[in-house]
C-alpha cells in the first residue's frame, strides 16, 4: 500500500513540476510590456508617495539605472527579482517532492532537483533572448538559484524536524 501511495505522490508532483515549467516558459515568452507592473503601480500611487517610502538606492543592472528617483521602476525591479526567486523556489520544491517520493536518499533527491531547476533557469534565460524586448542574463540565473537554495533549505529543515520528532517519540 505504501508503494502505491509513493508512486501516486511521485506522479502528482512530477506533473505539477512539468506544468510549472510550462507556466514559466509561457510567462517568459511575454514581452516586457506585457508583464509591466508600471500601469498598475501608477494607478494606485503617485511618484511622490512612493519616493517617501522607497529606500534611497541607486545602482546599475543590465546597463540600466535602478534608482529611488524612479520609484515605479525600482519597485517593479524588486518585484520582478522576487518573482524570479519564488518561481524557481516552487520549481525546486516540486521536483524535490517528486523525487523524495521515490526510494532515493534525500541528498540525491535535493541535488537532482537543484540541478534540474538551475538548468531550467539557464534555459529560461536563453529562451528570453528570442523574445522581443526581453534579455537573458547569467545574473538572473544566479537570482533564480537563490530560490532553489531556499527551497532546498526549507526541505532540509522539514526533514530534520521530522527526524527529530521521530527520535523523540522512540525515546
Amino acid at each position: 500500500m505504501q508503494h502505491a501511495a509513493s508512486r501516486r505522490y511521485f506522479y502528482v508532483f512530477l506533473i505539477a513540476a512539468v506544468l510549472w515549467m510550462a507556466f514559466i516558459f509561457f510567462k517568459s515568452a511575454e514581452t516586457y510590456q506585457q508583464q509591466s507592473l508600471r500601469p498598475l503601480l501608477e494607478s494606485k500611487f503617485t511618484a511622490d508617495q512612493l519616493k517617501m517610502s522607497v529606500p534611497h538606492l541607486n545602482f546599475t543592472y543590465d546597463h540600466q539605472s535602478v534608482t529611488w528617483e524612479d520609484p515605479f521602476g525600482a519597485i517593479e525591479f524588486f518585484i520582478r527579482k522576487a518573482g524570479h526567486v519564488s518561481e524557481f523556489a516552487i520549481l525546486a520544491l516540486l521536483w524535490s517532492l517528486a523525487l523524495l517520493a521515490k526510494p532515493v536518499k534525500v541528498v540525491i533527491a535535493l541535488l537532482t532537483s537543484s540541478i534540474i531547476s538551475v538548468l531550467y533557469a539557464a534555459s529560461d534565460e536563453w529562451h528570453q533572448t528570442f523574445v522581443d524586448g526581453r534579455t537573458g542574463h547569467a545574473i538572473d540565473v544566479a537570482i533564480d538559484s537563490i530560490g532553489v537554495v531556499l527551497a532546498v533549505l526549507v526541505i532540509l529543515v522539514v526533514v530534520g524536524i521530522r527526524k527529530w520528532i521521530k527520535r523523540r517519540r522512540i525515546s
